[in-house]
């Protein structure tokens, strides 16, 4: 049974890829390692759906060729 909606479903997409993008300026890659890891618990907590998160991982993981 497929939950995880891959539909277009964020409010302005271009504004939250500007503020990912600038929190990530003059930072090291592992500060943005760890602000990308905290970013990634926040939204899997609120997610809050094992099945859904574990759809996600899948095709987070997939390969395009």
């Amino acid at each position: 049974m497929e939950k995880l909606n891959l539909n277009p479903n964020l409010y302005s997409a271009d504004d939250f890829y500007s503020e990912l993008l600038a929190i990530h300026e003059s930072r090291s890659k592992e500060e943005s390692d760890t602000i990308n890891a905290r970013l990634i618990l926040i939204l899997a907590n609120h997610i809050g759906d094992h099945d859904v998160l574990k759809q996600a991982l899948q095709l987070a993981s997939e390969t395009t060729s």
